[in-house]
C-alpha cells in the first residue's frame, strides 16, 4: 500500500504574492495532489491565506516542498519587506511529526511542538 505522509497548512501574504502563489501550484501541478490546495473565494483585507490539506505517499513529499520553497522565495512586493509566510504540520505513521515552517525565504524543519501531538494520533 505504501507509506503516507498528512500534510495539512497554510501559506500567506498580501494579493500580489498570492497571485505568484497561484503560479507555483499552477506550475508544479500534478493533476492529483495538487487539488489539495484551496484558496478563499474572493479576497478580503489585506493577508491572503491559500490552505493545503492532503495525505500524500511519501514519495511526493519532495514535490510538494519544492513548491513550499518557491513560494518562500517569492520576493516582498510592498515596503514593508514582508515575505510569503506560512505553517505546514506533517505526520506519517513512519516518522515523528514535523512542522515546516515557510519564513525569511526558505522552509525550515523542525519537531512538531508537543501542543500539535492530538494531530499525529
Amino acid at each position: 500500500m505504501g507509506v503516507y505522509v498528512s500534510i495539512r497548512g497554510w501559506p500567506e501574504g498580501d494579493a500580489q504574492q498570492l497571485a505568484a502563489v497561484r503560479r507555483v501550484i499552477a506550475d508544479h501541478s500534478d493533476g492529483h495532489y495538487s487539488d489539495g490546495w484551496g484558496f478563499p473565494a474572493r479576497h478580503f483585507n489585506w493577508t491572503s491565506y491559500v490552505f493545503y490539506g492532503g495525505d500524500v505517499r511519501v514519495s511526493a513529499v519532495d514535490w510538494f516542498m519544492d513548491q513550499l520553497r518557491a513560494m518562500a522565495a517569492i520576493p516582498a512586493s510592498d515596503e514593508d519587506g514582508d515575505g510569503v509566510r506560512g505553517l505546514f504540520v506533517v505526520n506519517s505513521e513512519v516518522a515523528a511529526q514535523v512542522e515546516w515552517q515557510v519564513r525569511d525565504g526558505s522552509v525550515t524543519v523542525r519537531p512538531a511542538e508537543a501542543g500539535l501531538a492530538y494531530l499525529a494520533e
